[in-house]
């Protein structure tokens, strides 16, 4: 049992979507899986255990930023097991042409958090996601006719940096598809661990033109992505 998490042994299938708000991951239990239960409730960061098309899979909320998703990705890793760890997340464009709603892939994940340098020494590590589910994902999205954007995302500490517009300019000449607050940290701990990771996002706003979708908006494109999610994970 860990501290966070507080689930028994056993309670979490080996691969885990994750979720940043918790009741986005009570969402996708109650309208992706089958037979399943809530494994814990701890500081109301749910997570649950079901099955998808006869197959068993976890769904666990993370929280919002990097310090809290590696909290929870360390315990499902280290604690319970976890080998295939797939982000179901929003995020924000920062190329001006992405639509709401649009699938963006995660190739890799640059970042301003200093988690990196700490772990690496002062030095810069390229955080990427795990190619046979890279590639298994823009698969199950071409054939699902989604017609999703694979490359890399900046993964910030400060989720009002677009006030600042000077601040992304450089990230947007550099094509950066988007900006998100985890997936940096949850490739860096995947390949410290030895486990598959990627992340899946789906495109809540647009930092450079300022188009910004309702929270009921946000949730319309989450089945598809964990229809993508499962595919990539062999599920």
């Amino acid at each position: 049992m860990s501290i966070h998490i507080g689930a028994e042994k056993g309670d979490i299938a080996e691969t885990v979507l994750l979720a940043g708000d918790p009741l986005r991951a009570k969402f996708i239990a109650e309208n992706m899986l089958t037979d399943f239960t809530c494994y814990t409730q701890v500081r109301n960061m749910l997570g649950f255990t079901g099955y998808y098309k006869g197959k068993r899979v976890s769904v666990q909320g993370t929280g919002m930023g990097q310090p809290s998703l590696a909290i929870y990705t360390h315990e499902l890793i280290h604690t319970y097991g976890a080998k295939k760890l797939i982000r179901v997340g929003t995020c924000g464009a920062l190329m001006p042409e992405i639509a709401l709603g649009e699938i963006i892939i995660a190739q890799g994940a640059s970042t301003d958090s200093n988690a990196n340098r700490i772990l690496f020494q002062g030095l810069d590590f390229a955080p990427l996601a795990d190619f046979d589910m890279l590639m298994k994902a823009w698969k199950a999205a071409n054939d699902k006719g989604i017609n999703a954007r694979v490359g890399n995302v900046f993964s910030t500490d400060l989720f009002y940096f677009k006030n600042d517009p000077e601040r992304w300019k450089v990230w947007t000449a550099h094509k950066m598809l988007c900006a998100d607050m985890e997936t940096s940290m949850l490739y860096t701990m995947a390949a410290g661990a030895g486990v598959q990771a990627l992340s899946i996002l789906t495109v809540s706003d647009n930092i450079v033109t300022g188009a910004f979708g309702t929270s009921e908006e946000r949730e319309r494109p989450i089945l598809d992505i964990v229809d993508i999610a499962m595919a990539c994970a062999d599920i």
